[in-house]
């Protein structure tokens, strides 16, 4: 008796159970993660008794508006314009957004319009989390200013920005911004280092730029509870050549001209000689500088008599300038300096010897001078006597 009572109890609570958990029950991922930026599908199911159906499903945003709508039977739908109907089933909606925004981050709940039983709802809620964008890499010319930038898109993530160096094995803080310390500059960098105010967009730069900061450097940026995220970005500098040109006697009638250009990266000399059997040949040289520039050196050898009749151009190319350099060879220099400095000494041995000259005949009046006062003075002692 007392079995058959407590059997008909449990009946009787699963039976008032079980309409609660079949009546339109709409289950949904209730947390997710999406990226800044990018598409993100969210969706929400729904369990129909037999005789319901769905009238109108709509989606509300974190702030509670509606986002979108649409009816089921008529194929009606409202969109937001970014935001659309990726799935429409009778037992299932799903949306996409084409771009998530920070505006996205909380939660999203569906309606589900239910005949005849009524409103059936769900939730599923969005974290925006985003990834560093670091800015374009930077190519300049050692002496000018730059600077390199990042982004992270969450701002109320970042508790601080960090900018490192990196150099093959090791890397090193240039500088740091956070809400405490309003921005600091390592003393290796404050110098020619600038850090920008600002936690979602962070800039760095530099004026002037020398060639040791040719590196790349990361954007890091400290945020909670999702830790350190990284970006990079690249900077080359280039030193751009100032080419010389000069030349020697290496014997009766062969001249080695030389010209020489220091750059970075290693710049390339070539010869410009009007078509000449006189020519003989080339040689190149390069030397690495310790401060990340070459020096490069490339020797012609040519006939004297050539240098007469034709014109001898060096040639310097580099990736920093929009058109070669050009030095030409002029050994008329070289000749007229020659006869400049030969007429000068000339000049001078004349002056010296007028010098002596004028000098000499100087002595000479002054002794005839002399002569005279002694002669005067013999006849007044004469006189006097």
């Amino acid at each position: 008796m007392y079995d058959a009572v407590l059997h008909r109890c449990l009946l009787l609570c699963v039976s008032l159970m079980l309409p609660s958990r079949l009546q339109g029950e709409v289950t949904s991922h209730q947390y997710v993660k999406g990226i800044l930026g990018e598409r993100f599908t969210i969706q929400c199911n729904i369990s129909l008794q037999p005789g319901e159906s769905v009238m109108q499903v709509r989606w509300l945003d974190v702030q509670n508006k509606t986002l979108l709508s649409y009816i089921m039977n008529e194929h009606k739908t409202e969109t937001e314009g970014r935001v659309f109907v990726n799935l429409s089933r009778p037992d299932a909606s799903a949306i996409t957004f084409s771009s998530l925004s920070v505006k996205d981050d909380g939660c999203h709940r569906c309606a589900f319009d239910v005949y005849p039983s009524g409103l059936q709802e769900g939730k599923t809620c969005i974290t925006v989390i985003a990834e560093v964008k670091p800015g374009s890499n930077k190519t300049v010319v050692s002496g000018k200013s730059t600077d390199l930038q990042c982004s992270y898109g969450v701002v109320k993530h970042v508790q601080q920005v960090l900018w490192r160096k990196i150099t093959p094995g090791s890397k090193a803080d240039v500088a740091s911004y956070s809400k405490m310390d309003k921005g600091s500059v390592k003393d290796l960098f404050k110098d020619r280092f600038t850090i920008s105010h600002g936690l979602q967009e962070t800039r760095i730069s530099i004026s002037p730029v020398k060639p040791e900061d040719d590196a790349c450097f990361s954007c890091e940026f400290n945020t909670y509870p999702y830790g350190t995220k990284k970006g990079v970005t690249c900077l080359t500098v280039y030193v751009l050549p100032k080419p010389q040109l000069d030349y020697r006697s290496l014997g009766p009638g062969i001249i080695g001209a030389n010209c020489s250009a220091v750059g970075k990266p290693a710049p390339e000399i070539s010869w410009n000689v009007e078509t000449d059997n006189r020519t003989f040949n080339v040689s190149h040289s390069s030397k690495d500088r310790a401060d990340g520039t070459t020096l490069v050196i490339s020797t012609l050898f040519v006939q004297a008599s050539l240098l007469d009749e034709k014109s001898v151009k060096c040639i310097v190319h580099h990736r920093g300038l929009e058109s070669p350099i050009g030095v030409t060879l002029n050994t008329k220099i070289g000749t007229a300096l020659t006869i400049l400095i030969t007429v000068t000494a000339v000049a001078a041995l004349l002056v010296l010897c007028l010098c002596i000259c004028l000098w000499r005949c100087f002595l000479r009046k002054d002794d005839g001078n002399d002569n005279k006062k002694q002669q005067f003075n013999r006849k007044i002692r004469e006189c006097s006597g």
